[in-house]
């Protein structure tokens, strides 16, 4: 097992508040607003899955489960600090707004279909993954729903997950549910809810509408307080209900 970590930029946050009603922690864990937004270094475990350590041990025993059945479980996507997530949402808003000619809040609204907000990614807690099946060969872009529907080459990826995956923890987080708003459904990404559900708890007990309001990254400037506020509401908050 090797332990690596990521290098942080420097960042300040300013004093956090409750905007959301909280619930009940599950685990007694302090986490910083600094930590839940991926601005500081966190001890991430395995070459090439790059989790937190139970989360980790947890994904390596489904992985051996799941090699048994005749599923290889690839990451395609774990941990993402905060200045990963930036440059991401950089780049798509730059190729919106500049090479699509499109006003900058439909180019917000475009880029949040699937791709978070720096800071607001459950990618940064190093408990979230994107995973495929490695046994199958697809063209062009592996994390497309209809590649995980009957007759995709992820289908039978899609059926072990949803038969196995709650037993080592992972449920899978924006799902298909024709009520749930905010993020698209994305049938790849996991996340460990022994660890996730109270990282979330101590991220909604913070006032996140304030701290993005601080943020310069490109687009933040177009963020009221109504869309912030919405999004939390919506993108972040709008999942599986085992995961709250």
């Amino acid at each position: 097992m090797q332990r690596r970590s990521f290098i942080k930029k420097s960042g300040t946050a300013g004093i956090a508040l409750s905007i959301i009603p909280n619930l009940a922690l599950s685990q007694h864990v302090t986490y910083s607003i600094l930590e839940l937004m991926g601005k500081v270094d966190i001890d991430l475990f395995g070459e090439g899955i790059n989790l937190r350590e139970e989360a980790h041990d947890a994904f390596v025993k489904m992985k051996k489960a799941a090699y048994l059945d005749g599923i290889d479980l690839k990451i395609v996507s774990s941990y993402r600090n905060f200045y990963r997530q930036e440059a991401i949402f950089e780049r798509k808003y730059l190729n919106y707004t500049e090479e699509k000619g499109m006003q900058p809040l439909a180019a917000i609204d475009k880029i949040i279909a699937y791709s978070t907000i720096p800071g607001t990614s459950r990618h940064h807690w190093g408990t979230d993954i994107d995973i495929i099946n490695g046994y199958r060969k697809t063209k062009g872009d592996v994390l497309v729903p209809e590649k995980f529907e009957s007759g995709g080459p992820f289908e039978d990826f899609k059926t072990w997950m949803d038969e196995n995956a709650n037993e080592y923890g992972y449920y899978l987080v924006y799902t298909d549910s024709p009520k749930r708003r905010g993020f698209k459904y994305e049938p790849w990404h996991y996340s460990y809810a022994p660890l996730s559900k109270p990282m979330l708890e101590a991220f909604r007990s913070k006032n996140i509408v304030q701290l993005l309001q601080k943020e310069e990254f490109l687009g933040a400037e177009h963020f009221t307080i109504g869309f912030l506020k919405n999004y939390i509401q919506n993108n972040i908050l709008d999942i599986n209900r085992a995961l709250l």
